[in-house]
């Protein structure tokens, strides 16, 4: 067994279950009826702009579109957040929508609302570019003590305050693949 292959192993054995797949799927179609809801009956002059928010929405993603029975245009963008606490932090735009958002309804999709920083950051920044509403629409939301500074407008499943792997969201890139939501039982860094 190689040393990548062992770790992801090892990491795997420090976690428990905190969502089924079964409870998974039943978020991810409470979005979708959610959604379904909302833009079924809408008529407007264009189709809203989906935006999934690169790697860990991927999944949520594309097991969410299927599920919309309304005309949508999809693209994706990717952004990263770096610094520290001395320096404070900066989102970085990795990847910028294709489609112009201009007075168009956008749809954010992402993994996890945590902090918030980052989504908080994707709302304005969009509404800036010319996008006359962003809806924000995430699979989970994590209960933290902490004031968020975004409310989503879909969440599929509320998630405990730890860390969670699974569903799109991963560990030093590994388990994005888990059918299920698992948390860590240690300390991030005590891996």
């Amino acid at each position: 067994m190689n040393s990548h292959n062992k770790r992801a192993k090892d990491i795997l054995k420090k976690t428990e279950q905190v969502c089924t797949p079964e409870e998974v799927q039943a978020a991810v179609n409470k979005v979708a009826i959610e959604l379904n809801e909302r833009f079924n009956h809408v008529e407007t002059e264009s189709f809203p702009l989906f935006l999934g928010v690169m790697g860990g929405a991927v999944v949520f993603t594309g097991q969410l579109l299927p599920k919309l029975t309304f005309p949508l245009e999809f693209d994706f963008i990717h952004v990263s957040r770096y610094g520290s606490e001395e320096h404070g932090s900066e989102v970085i735009w990795k990847v910028i929508p294709r489609q112009n958002v201009m007075n168009r309804i956008v749809v954010v999709l992402d993994d996890i609302l945590d902090e918030g920083e980052t989504l908080a950051h994707i709302q304005k920044r969009l509404l800036e570019m010319g996008a006359s509403k962003v809806i924000l629409a995430v699979f989970g939301d994590k209960q933290t003590s902490a004031k968020k500074p975004v409310t989503p407008d879909h969440i599929g499943i509320t998630l405990p305050n730890k860390f969670v792997i699974g569903f799109g969201m991963d560990i030093e890139g590994y388990w994005r693949n888990l059918p299920d939501i698992r948390a860590l039982t240690t300390d991030p860094l005590m891996i």
